[in-house]
């Protein structure tokens, strides 16, 4: 059992779940150091002379992605966060960090500043990350926010929604399908209740503030207004935060896609901007830092100076976010592969299947018979889906 105090964490992790993470970001991190070369060396083959080297590649970043998507909130599952802002600035800072090291060591950024657009609208998204992981679990939170942002990645891709150009496949009736039977699993995900219980243990109280020297009346520190919110309420809120919050991850590409469509058009503000969408990860990863600060600070003001920090989340949240910085730069290579419109359904179905698969088994937050059986039928819905869609490229 994971201790503090003499107090036990509700979900006790063992040691070899604790290096599962880490295992899984030094995997990545070669593969990033591997690709990173092969991209610095040569220049991008066009379609026709596209090998299939570059074809595994695409979909070997598609699965780290999947695995880093799925797992990134996994570090802090296990610790309280409060309403989840100061976690979500720590968690930013560290996905900024990541932008500065592949962008210092590989691909200096060549990037129009519009980019970061997309990083305001991913780092508005995930002030709602933390309510909705509490109000619904991470299973199913991470389903819903996956399946809104798959609608909207891949229909924004396929049909040219945004200015964008509209993407072909080779066989499209099998990406239509792919892409709506991932959205199907979402509903029958949605259909599975999820026991998310509040734990008290020493960790979910904050370190740093102790309003009950100043008010004895006030209540816990720990509680924030997300602990406050009924059980039948949750249920509904952590529904429409989550597809709220999956509608700005599946448009927070939209900025990069759209540069690059107007970089060839004389009359454009983008005109020469590049082509490759990992040029832009920096600027991304700056927009989401710049906004998340900028959030944070308006938080600190709100609360008069007084902010809900908790320092035992500190470490676990800036692994989340090296984790979701690495898988992004995977999402990215994988675009760079294959195309959107091929990793949009993969990347997004898949990291809901490994978030619903931490929630189940990990976590025991699928309970019962019933819900078993759902779980087991989205999963198979999910999995032919994503493999509908790659086989609507090759």
């Amino acid at each position: 059992m994971h201790c503090h105090n003499d107090k036990c964490s509700a979900y006790p992790l063992s040691k070899g779940q604790n290096r599962t993470p880490m295992a899984l970001l030094a995997v990545i991190v070669l593969f990033v150091v591997r690709c990173c070369s092969t991209l610095s060396a040569e220049e991008p083959l066009s379609s026709n002379e596209a090998s299939s080297t570059d074809t595994t590649y695409g979909f070997v970043a598609c699965v780290i992605a999947v695995l880093f998507y799925g797992s990134y909130f996994v570090p802090v599952k296990t610790v309280d966060t409060g309403d989840g802002m100061f976690f979500q600035w720590i968690c930013c800072s560290a996905i900024w960090f990541v932008g500065l090291v592949t962008d210092t060591l590989f691909r200096p950024s060549r990037a129009h500043p519009a980019a970061m657009l997309g990083g305001a609208l991913w780092a508005t998204g995930n002030i709602t990350a933390v309510p909705v992981v509490k109000f619904i679990g991470l299973g199913l939170g991470i389903l819903l926010w996956g399946s809104s942002g798959l609608l909207i990645g891949w229909a924004s891709s396929r049909f040219g929604w945004f200015g964008l150009n509209p993407e072909e496949v080779s066989k499209p009736i099998h990406n239509y399908c792919g892409a709506g039977l991932c959205l199907l699993s979402a509903i029958i995900f949605f259909f599975v209740k999820s026991d998310v219980q509040k734990r008290t243990s020493a960790e979910s109280m904050p370190l740093l503030i102790d309003d009950r020297r100043l008010n004895p009346d006030s209540t816990s520190p720990s509680d924030s207004w997300v602990d406050t919110i009924s059980p039948k309420s949750k249920r509904v809120f952590g529904c429409i935060l989550a597809v709220f919050s999956g509608v700005l991850y599946g448009s927070s590409f939209v900025p990069v896609f759209y540069i690059k469509v107007h970089a060839t058009t004389n009359s454009s503000m983008f005109t020469g901007s590049s082509q490759n969408e990992i040029d832009y990860c920096f600027a991304h990863y700056s927009g989401i830092f710049l906004t998340s600060t900028v959030y944070f600070l308006a938080y600190c003001a709100v609360m008069k100076n007084r902010p809900r920090i908790y320092p035992r989340a500190i470490l676990p949240g800036f692994l989340s976010g090296l984790m979701w910085g690495l898988a992004t730069y995977a999402w990215l290579m994988a675009n760079y592969y294959l195309s959107a419109v091929i990793t949009f359904p993969i990347i997004n179905a898949g990291y809901g299947l490994v978030a619903a698969l931490w929630g189940s088994v990990v976590f025991k937050e699928v309970k019962g018979l019933g819900n078993l059986l759902l779980f087991a039928l989205a999963s198979c819905v999910v999995l032919a889906g994503s493999l509908l869609t790659a086989y609507s490229k090759i």
